[in-house]
C-alpha cells in the first residue's frame, strides 16, 4: 500500500493576536476542557516595545483557577529562544495549514496568594542582572561561583545591626573619651612612626638611639668614599659656585665649618654628601635608574633609595618609582637622624623643613615623633644666621614624651 501525501501551507496573513495557544498544565493533564473556562489577556499599553507582546492566559474551574503567561519568572524560556508552529490537516485535500504557536505554562492559583510581581528591569542593580544572566546562559563553574558567594552572604540588615550592638557594648564598657584617646594614639603610630628610622630609646648614649648603622650601612658608607672626597675638598670658588646653583642652606652651612681633622672631615662631608641627595629626592615626583648620575651616585645607593623612599606604581604600561607624600615625611625623618650625627646631636629645623619644602609644623610633628627637645636660638645668633628664628631640636635621654594635640575644627557659619 503505498503512502498517501500531502502538502502544507504557511499562513502568513495572520498577526500575533492570532498566534495558536498550546499550554500544558503543571500539575497534570486535563481529562476534559468542557470543565475550564479560559480567558486571554494582553496588554493595554500597545505603544510600548516591551510590553505591547506580553499575554496572560487564565483557565477556570468550579475548583481550581489556573494561569499562565508568556512574561516573567513563570514563563517558559523556550518562546525566546525559539519558535513553535501546529499544523492542522485537512484530511479531504490532504493539506495541512501551519500557523504560529506560543506555549504558557499554566500554574494553578491557590486562594490567598498573590501573583509574584517581577521587579522592573530600572530598579535591578547591575550585579542583580549579572546574577540574572549566570543563572540562564552561565556555565557551570559561574554557576558554582554564584551559589557560593550567596551562601556566604551576609544580610545587609543582620549585619548592621550586629555591628550597632557591637559598637553599643564597647562604648557602654570603656566610655567615649577613652575611644578617642585610642583612635588619636592610633592615628600618630599611623601618620609618623611607620616612617621614622629604627630607635632605640634604652640605648646608653645619644648616638645609639638612632643608630647611624642604620642610616648608612658600612658597605653603603665606603660607596661614599670618592664623592665623599670631592666634596671634602671643595675651594671657596667651588662652594660659591654652589651656593649660587642653590645647594641647599643646611648642607651649605655645614660645609662652610668642615672639621680639621682627617678622619672626621672625611666622614662629614660623606654624610653631607647623602644628606644634600635626600633633600634633592624630597623634590622629585619620580625616580629612574639614572637619577643621580650626573653627580656620580654609587649605583648600591640608588638602589637604597629607590628601596627605601620610593613606592612602585604602575602607569601608562610601565612601573614608576614614585616619591609619595608619605615618602616624604619618611626622607624628613632620616634627614633628620642623619642631621644629629653631623652637628652633635643637635639639627636646625628651620633650614631643614625650608631645604625640604615641608611645612614647619610637620617638620615639628616628626622632632616630636622622634622623641627631640624643641627650642628656639637666641636672638643674637639668629640675627648672625640670616634669620630671625630658629627652631633647634636636641636629641636628650630620655627621650621626649608630647601628648598627641586633637582639636576638631569649627565650621564655619554660613551667612
Amino acid at each position: 500500500m503505498a503512502a498517501s501525501s500531502y502538502t502544507w501551507k504557511y499562513c502568513e496573513e495572520e498577526k500575533e493576536d492570532d498566534n495558536v495557544v498550546v499550554l500544558q498544565f503543571s500539575n497534570g493533564n486535563v481529562k476534559s476542557t468542557d470543565q475550564l473556562d479560559f480567558n486571554y489577556y494582553k496588554n493595554v499599553l500597545a505603544s510600548n516595545p516591551r510590553k505591547r507582546n506580553r499575554r496572560i492566559l487564565v483557565a477556570e474551574s468550579n475548583r481550581l483557577s489556573y494561569v499562565g503567561n508568556n512574561f516573567g519568572t513563570g514563563s517558559l524560556r523556550c518562546n525566546s529562544l525559539c519558535k513553535y508552529y501546529v499544523g492542522v490537516l485537512d484530511k479531504t485535500s490532504m493539506q495541512m495549514d501551519v500557523h504560529s504557536a506560543q506555549l504558557f505554562n499554566m500554574q494553578p492559583l491557590i486562594p490567598g496568594e498573590s501573583m509574584p510581581v517581577d521587579e522592573p528591569d530600572t530598579k535591578k542593580s547591575y550585579r542583580h542582572k549579572v546574577d540574572s544572566l549566570i543563572e540562564a546562559f552561565g556555565t557551570t563553574k559561574q554557576k558554582r561561583a554564584l551559589s557560593s558567594r550567596r551562601n556566604n552572604q551576609v544580610a545587609d540588615d543582620s549585619l548592621q545591626q550586629a555591628v550597632a550592638q557591637a559598637a553599643s557594648n564597647i562604648i557602654e564598657q570603656k566610655g567615649v573619651e577613652v575611644l578617642q584617646q585610642e583612635v588619636a594614639d592610633s592615628e600618630a603610630v599611623t601618620d609618623t612612626v611607620l616612617y621614622l628610622p629604627v630607635c632605640n630609646p634604652e640605648a646608653d648614649t645619644e648616638e645609639d638611639v638612632y643608630p647611624f648603622n642604620e642610616l648608612l650601612s658600612d658597605v653603603e658608607y665606603a660607596a661614599l668614599e670618592s664623592v665623599g672626597k670631592k666634596m671634602a675638598g671643595l675651594t671657596s670658588e667651588e662652594l660659591l659656585k654652589m651656593r649660587e646653583q642653590g645647594c641647599p642652606q643646611t648642607v651649605m652651612r655645614h660645609l662652610e665649618v668642615m672639621p680639621v681633622d682627617p678622619k672626621a672631615r672625611d666622614r662629614q662631608a660623606r654624610c653631607l654628601w647623602y644628606l644634600s641627595l635626600l633633600i634633592k629626592v624630597a623634590h622629585q615626583k619620580f625616580i629612574s635608574r639614572k637619577f643621580g648620575s650626573e653627580d656620580d651616585c654609587p649605583k648600591i645607593i640608588i638602589n637604597k633609595v629607590m628601596k627605601t623612599f620610593t613606592v612602585e606604581s604602575f602607569s601608562h604600561g610601565r612601573v614608576k618609582n614614585v616619591v609619595a607624600s608619605s615618602m616624604r615625611i619618611k626622607l624628613a625623618s632620616y634627614c633628620l637622624a642623619l642631621l644629629l650625627h653631623i652637628d652633635h646631636q643637635t639639627a636646625n629645623l628651620t633650614r631643614l623643613h625650608q631645604d625640604l619644602g615641608l611645612h614647619d609644623s610637620r617638620m615639628i610633628e616628626v622632632a616630636k615623633s622622634m622623641g627631640l627637645k624643641l627650642s628656639k636660638m637666641p636672638a643674637e645668633c639668629a640675627d648672625q644666621a640670616g634669620f630671625e628664628e630658629h627652631r633647634i631640636a636636641t636629641l636628650q635621654l630620655p627621650l621626649m614624651k608630647y601628648e598627641r594635640f586633637t582639636q576638631t575644627k569649627k565650621r564655619k557659619k554660613l551667612r
